[in-house]
């Protein structure tokens, strides 16, 4: 072997013992590069919707049952039942830093968003964010099939109109029979209480089932829908979604549906954190290390005209950036820090002398 090949793999040698003895280790770093977030609002809708199928004798309901309010076209309807809002960090590309994960440095650990790559920690354990629970719809009820309680007299009826008026006969017997029951003087009374709200039970879902073939069968829905919203300056009443009572949530821009507005009012007020450095000299040895002091915002929700809720929160696109104190990240100290997820704020510092 040549002296230069040798030379070579000595040298190689060397670096490994030299590397593997710690004097250039790094403690693992979770992500290197991360962003600070920006404060979106999402406003979660709670919507019901009510569909309406007519009876197949909704024609005889006036004649037979004297009712004159059941409809005779399918109909749908919404309405918002619950408006809620909550605040939301997204990454915010413009806030882009790669800390110096170097001997100079005591960075020894990162946690960021797996998702959006937003910093959560700095030597520390990330905040628990406990989410909000999925909106989760009631069971329906089994619907009823009118022709299983139908005697067979009434299955033979030769038209419409004789069929008719033998429900309606027997709408009105099950009225009488629970009208007995309930004052006593049934032919056969129930032994005990219990049996009594059987017997009870049983004529309700029979004169129910009945009534479908002239009201007809509603049935409702509920489903929760989120609009978020990203504030980036003070805006007043911006339609945030319209709203039809035919067809729901509709586009923006759709004039079908009523308007709902929305107002940002910057509060002006800053959260404070001596620890970040908001002079404007650059500091010559910077880690890389920044964090937000989000400012305070008012957003209100109008329906037309009419206010409907009023919020206050931090934003972080509302307030500055800034580095942290550069010497929390010394070869002296160990610093950790907890951010907020949505507004990139500080919420917790502490810090160590690093023993040598």
């Amino acid at each position: 072997m040549d002296i230069k090949n040798m030379t070579k793999k000595l040298w190689l040698s060397c670096l490994s013992i030299f590397l593997s003895t710690g004097a250039f280790a790094q403690s693992a770093v979770e992500g290197t590069t991360y962003y600070l977030p920006k404060t979106a609002l999402n406003y979660t809708l709670l919507i019901e919707r009510v569909t309406a199928q007519p009876g197949e004798l909704s024609m005889y309901a006036g004649r037979f049952l004297k009712k004159d309010d059941v409809i005779s076209k399918p109909t749908t309807a919404y309405r918002i039942l619950k408006i809620q809002m909550t605040s939301v960090g997204v990454a915010d590309t413009a806030k882009r830093f790669t800390p110096k994960i170097d001997a100079k440095h005591s960075i020894n650990s990162m946690k960021v968003d797996e998702n959006s790559g937003i910093l959560l920690a700095v030597n520390a354990e990330a905040k628990r964010m406990e989410k909000p629970a999925p909106f989760i719809a009631a069971p329906k009820p089994l619907p009823l099939n009118p022709r299983d309680y139908m005697s067979q007299e009434i299955l033979a009826a030769g038209s419409s109109a004789k069929m008719a008026e033998l429900i309606a006969q027997e709408i009105y017997d099950i009225r009488e029979s629970k009208s007995q029951l309930n004052k006593g003087q049934a032919d056969f009374m129930p032994k005990d209480g219990e049996q009594m709200r059987i017997m009870l039970n049983n004529l309700n879902t029979q004169e129910a089932a009945l009534l479908q073939m002239f009201e007809g069968v509603t049935e409702k829905d509920t489903v929760e829908t989120t609009i978020t919203f990203v504030p980036n300056k003070a805006v007043d009443k911006q339609v945030l979604f319209r709203f039809s009572k035919k067809f729901g949530l509709v586009d923006a821009d759709d004039l079908s549906g009523e308007p709902y507005y929305i107002s940002i009012e910057d509060l002006h007020k800053q959260v404070e954190n001596t620890a970040i450095d908001t002079s404007d000299k650059k500091a010559k040895d910077d880690a890389g290390i920044y964090a937000n002091l989000p400012g305070k915002i008012k957003a209100t929700l109008y329906r037309s005209e009419n206010q409907i809720a009023e919020y206050e929160v931090y934003a972080a696109q509302f307030g500055i950036t800034a580095p942290m104190d550069n010497e929390l990240f010394s070869k002296k100290l160990l610093t950790s820090l907890v951010y907020d997820p949505t507004t990139g704020h500080v919420e917790t510092i502490s810090t160590e002398m690093i023993k040598k």
